[in-house]
């Protein structure tokens, strides 16, 4: 099965993050399953990175190359995304979580998440 991962994710399974559940751990340590990040996670590291986030304190080069030395799969923007975006409900306001959701609906890919708020949007979201 393939998985969009959101960049908590991401960054949790990257720093072995005790916050990563004992779920999303197995889903990502399946070797079955194909992991695949967004563009638009790499964006949002960069973004709050350089806004000194302590959350956010790596280098989006490194976190990008570490993601595809590692096996996951990158997933560009695409108009279709933007426009899935922009016609989403306003349940969740952060526009880089709305981007997930808009590629994991038009590419048909669950997108994994710890983030209960996106649950609100029903499938294709798995919260773990």
């Amino acid at each position: 099965m393939i998985f969009l991962l959101d960049t908590q994710l991401l960054l949790w399974a990257a720093l072995d993050d005790p916050r990563l559940s004992r779920e999303a751990r197995r889903l990502i340590g399946d070797r079955a399953h194909e992991l695949t990040f967004s563009a638009a996670s790499v964006w949002e590291v960069g973004i709050k990175a350089a806004k000194g986030r302590a959350d956010y304190q790596i280098s989006p080069r490194v976190f990008r190359r570490s993601l595809l030395e590692n096996g996951y799969d990158e997933l560009a923007i695409s108009g279709l995304h933007g426009i899935e975006a922009g016609a989403l409900p306003s349940v969740h306001r952060d526009p880089f979580d709305r981007m997930l959701i808009a590629q994991a609906r038009v590419e048909g890919i669950p997108l994994l998440t710890a983030d209960e708020r996106l649950a609100a949007y029903g499938e294709p979201v798995i919260v773990v």
